[in-house]
């Protein structure tokens, strides 16, 4: 690899690291134990169309581990890596389709994101219970997963033309 993407990767990883951080301090808007907006997605989302699939999977796999250990726990590494692969495994699809603009790809990562902590939730605690929250979920991962295809759709091409030089 080359020291320039691997400086940009870096970067990625930290941003996405900051972010992930600062979700921590926002209150829980929505009444569900653990929700997190997922705005450090935009930075993974940023990497994949950036510079590919695999970047963005070292990139997210560091930032939950990095997470994990800094602000986090086994149980947070668990809950956000059963969601990263699940979303990100969704994510490659759709974006290899080329049927779906970056906010398309990112609402599907969040839906899948979603799903993936809610079926390890039920695994853990052997109920169907949890499912309950899952539509009120679904309507913020809606909202903040358009936000972060959003941003990929207004950064990406800035983020290339920097690289180049």
């Amino acid at each position: 690899m080359k020291a320039k993407k691997i400086t940009f990767l870096g970067l990625f990883t930290a941003v996405a690291l900051v972010v992930s951080f600062l979700e921590t301090l926002i209150p829980n808007i929505v009444p569900i134990p653990g929700f997190k907006l997922g705005l450090a997605n935009f930075a993974i989302l940023l990497v994949m169309y950036l510079y590919g699939f695999k970047e963005a999977v070292i990139v997210d796999f560091l930032r939950i581990v990095l997470a994990a250990v800094l602000f986090g726990s086994l149980f947070s590494f668990f809950y956000a890596l059963s969601g990263a692969v699940l979303a990100l495994t969704i994510e490659i699809i759709i974006k290899k389709s080329n049927k779906f603009s970056p906010v398309g790809v990112s609402l599907f990562g969040a839906v899948f994101h979603n799903l993936g902590q809610f079926i390890l939730a039920s695994f853990i605690l052997k109920s169907f219970g949890i499912m309950y929250y899952l539509p009120l979920t679904l309507l913020f991962c809606i909202l903040t997963g358009s936000i972060n295809g959003y941003l990929v759709i207004l950064l990406k091409d800035r983020i290339k033309n920097i690289n180049k030089n």
